[in-house]
């Protein structure tokens, strides 16, 4: 017997592996035009209320039917007769087929969140519209806007990015022209976190480094735990040199690629590092990390922050809350001092886009380039195959942030990443370097 759909908010990173093989399905069918994430899934929220495809059909009855057959797993949902409600590991995932015609309008319905689209229906009434799940009318019932984005011109907005559609002033920043030039995944020049099995990751550095090449990365950070870590393996001292060996040779092996040697060192309860500055100093950059629960008072855990960003060596300081998602929240922190001090060091703050982290949260990565602090995507990937899609996801949280390319290390071309992460070992200010 099959195990009941799962009840309540799914982790986005599940629900984008839910979603995974009815988009390949559909996406090989005939009769569909294309098909979209909508939902929760596509403003790109922590945990997803409604996991949600919408498919744009040339005869949505054959792709209903087809679905129908090839996910016999399904749940009640909806009582809408183009839509069913697929159950795929536990999570119920609705699909909606609607004509080529209609989908623009659904997307916008289906998009949500139910804040913006009540801020789009207020704004519709003003202009003496009515919008509705079939799309905006007059009140004769004459179609207005077509597709998703005529839907936005007819309300004289430009188009909001689906990130951005959470109720928290985005209409009105569109309407007033000042909606961000998001970040985007096409921006992301490299990633600065992964693992490889010289600590817990699966895949060797060999691996990694193809996985990043086929991304068409122009650098990649092998950053292993160091040992304090309460990963099931951790980098040792002596294996610094051995790994460095390693890292050499595969440059030779990978000319197109900047395969950079760092680490993701633990910070000890007085502040200090768990490798020594001898061998601190043989990395190309040096991620500093708190992986502790609640086994301090904010205030230490904010001053062992601070003491491991004055370190020169410190480049950047990774998932800044260590929440756990869903399971465990983040840090009760006074993060507007995090921010400041992120500022005052030099230091870089990372958005982690490992499914269990999404962390700088979309809130706090607003605050923290609202403060002017430089972040970092990045995917805290342990195996290749998922290199892309965890950077995926840190992108979405960047862009549910509000946060534009310039303030991303890494969207700026490597001679330019080179040059930010060296100035503050020389005692420059890196926020300074330019592009």
């Amino acid at each position: 017997m099959k195990s009941p759909p799962q009840l309540g908010p799914v982790p986005l990173g599940r629900a984008h592996d839910a979603l995974d093989p009815i988009l390949a399905y559909v996406g090989a069918h005939a009769d569909v035009a294309w098909a979209s994430p909508a939902g929760g899934v596509r403003r790109g929220a922590d945990l997803v209320d409604d996991v949600a495809l919408v498919v744009a059909c040339h005869r949505p009855a054959a792709v209903l039917a087809a679905l129908s057959t090839t996910f016999p797993d399904r749940a009640p949902g909806r009582m809408d007769a183009d839509t069913l409600t697929i159950v795929i590991d536990r999570v119920p995932v609705e699909v909606t087929c609607v004509g080529v015609e209609r989908a623009g309008t659904e997307m916008v319905h289906r998009t949500g969140s139910r804040k913006h689209l009540a801020a789009l229906q207020l704004r519709a009434h003003g202009c003496g519209l009515i919008l509705g799940r079939t799309g905006l009318r007059t009140q004769d019932g004459e179609t207005r806007g077509g597709d998703e984005a005529g839907t936005y011109r007819a309300l004289g907005l430009p188009f909001i990015p689906p990130e951005l559609r959470n109720g928290t002033g985005e209409v009105e920043a569109a309407h007033q022209g000042t909606l961000p030039a998001l970040v985007s995944l096409a921006d992301i020049r490299g990633d600065l976190h992964t693992h490889t099995h010289w600590s817990d990751g699966r895949d060797s550095v060999d691996a990694m480094a193809r996985a990043a090449s086929a991304l068409g990365y122009e650098y990649l950070a092998i950053t292993d735990h160091s040992p304090n870590s309460a990963a099931v393996r951790n980098l040792t001292v002596d294996g610094v040199a051995r790994q460095a060996e390693e890292i050499a040779a595969l440059r030779e092996a990978h000319p197109h690629l900047t395969i950079l040697h760092g680490c993701e060192a633990d910070i000890l309860e007085d502040g200090t590092l768990d490798f020594p500055d001898r061998v601190l100093e043989q990395f190309d950059l040096v991620l500093a990390s708190l992986h502790e629960p609640y086994a301090h008072t904010p205030a230490t855990l904010l001053r062992r922050y601070e003491l491991a960003m004055r370190h020169p060596l410190v480049t950047l300081v990774t998932h800044p809350t260590n929440r756990l998602v869903p399971h465990r929240g983040g840090y009760d922190l006074d993060y507007d001092r995090l921010f400041q001090l992120a500022l005052d060091t030099g230091t870089l703050l990372e958005i982690d886009g490992a499914p269990s982290h999404l962390d700088l949260d979309a809130s706090l990565a607003r605050r923290a380039v609202d403060a002017g602090v430089m972040l970092a995507i990045d995917s805290d990937c342990h195996r290749a195959d998922k290199l892309g899609r965890q950077m995926h996801l840190g992108v979405l949280t960047a862009r549910r942030g509000w946060v534009e390319p310039s303030r991303v290390v890494n969207t700026r071309p490597v001679e330019s990443l080179l040059a930010y992460l060296g100035a503050k070992r020389s005692g420059r200010t890196p926020h300074g370097v330019a592009c």
